[in-house]
């Protein structure tokens, strides 16, 4: 088992006895998946936080995870894209909550490029992985109040293939490439 810091594996001064029962759970909970606790809830958490519409990058995460632990890329992928997916969900909640707030002031609203996105339907989300506009096209499905389960599926596939896609291309660059990379930006050996 990994521990972090002050986080994990510290019971003796800084935080409480209800954090340690607190901990423990946690960790078993993690250990009951068969995950360290740190790794791969780490790469779901940043794939999550970065499918909203907070502006960051899991690739760099994922690729960081499959560099440590190469047998694990499928499984980081599949982790990766359920993070990115849930957190495209969360857009889309969030596309169809302001829809329905909008309306309760203003009133239906139908114009041409609302009537040609909605006939482009839940497939445009296969787009969905494209930086800039992946996330406001997952608000804007839910806006257009798109079918949600069309929409999860075709999010999944578009976010699935671009893992896959990044992550292959990426670890298939010598590792000297990423040595060299970090000498000289200073953080390498």
């Amino acid at each position: 088992m990994i521990h972090v810091g002050f986080m994990l594996g510290d019971c003796n001064g800084f935080f409480s006895k209800g954090h340690c029962a607190l901990e423990h759970y946690f960790i078993a909970f993690l250990d009951w998946f068969g995950m360290p606790a740190v790794g791969l809830p780490a790469v779901f958490l940043v794939a999550l936080i970065s499918a909203t519409l907070l502006p960051m990058g899991s690739e760099p995460v994922l690729f960081a995870y499959v560099s440590v632990n190469p047998a694990m890329l499928w499984p980081a992928i599949g982790i990766a894209t359920v993070g990115n997916t849930i957190g495209g969900m969360v857009n889309w909640l969030l596309g169809l909550g302001a829809r329905n707030a909008f309306e309760a002031y203003q009133g239906a609203t139908s114009g041409r490029m609302q009537r040609w996105l909605v006939s482009l339907g839940p497939k445009m989300l296969l787009l969905s992985w494209l930086p800039g506009i992946g996330d406001p096209l997952c608000a804007l499905a839910g806006w257009l109040r798109m079918p949600w389960k069309a929409c999860l599926i075709y999010m999944a596939i578009g976010k699935f293939l671009r893992y896959v896609t990044f992550t292959l291309i990426l670890v298939s660059i010598p590792t000297e490439f990423w040595h060299a990379i970090g000498r000289f930006i200073g953080i390498g050996t």
